[in-house]
């Protein structure tokens, strides 16, 4: 029994077809040689370097806060929380601002590479943790012509008392 036509005009709205045009689509970045994707719907935009006011007794990789057209925002270094050596930032390096159920939070890398999409079938669950590859921000293994990404589980970059202390820098 189809009803009165409000199930497929729910399908048909916006909204649905907003969910679909992300669907599948990652945002690349670069640690190194390491190439890294993030999924395109916990994007909110991509800036340059700027002004980092840091913030006492945070953990290292937590580089401080910035104000972002008056919106406080915490800044993260992706290198360092990953255990990777420090580098200098260049004109290269970007922080791509996530939204993390609503909470944004700056991401400092290396260099932002492009927008790919990736089918279900070309993305591989992480190696079990038996290999010694620690996959716990790793959600899937993209594969996208002869280049294989890294695909990060957002929400599990930062763990419940991280989200505390950044949710107290804003």
């Amino acid at each position: 029994m189809k009803g009165d036509g409000i199930v497929s005009e729910v399908f048909d709205g916006n909204m649905a077809l907003e969910e679909d045009t992300q669907y599948g689509r990652f945002l690349t970045f670069s640690l190194k040689d390491e190439i890294f994707g993030i999924e395109i719907k916990y994007v909110t935009e991509i800036i340059g370097m700027q002004a980092i006011t840091t913030a006492p007794e945070v953990p290292d990789y937590v580089k401080g806060i910035i104000n972002l057209r008056g919106k406080i925002i915490p800044v993260i270094d992706v290198r360092l929380k990953f255990g990777k050596e420090p580098v200098e930032y260049n004109d290269r390096t970007c922080i791509i601002v996530i939204d993390i159920n609503e909470l944004s939070v700056g991401l400092i890398v290396d260099n932002v590479d492009e927008v790919l999409t990736i089918e279900d079938e070309n993305i591989a669950a992480p190696p079990a943790n038996k290999t010694g590859f620690d996959n716990k921000y790793i959600k899937g293994i993209g594969k996208a012509g002869d280049k294989v990404q890294l695909l990060l589980d957002c929400e599990m970059l930062l763990k419940n008392d991280e989200i505390e202390l950044v949710e107290s820098l804003q």
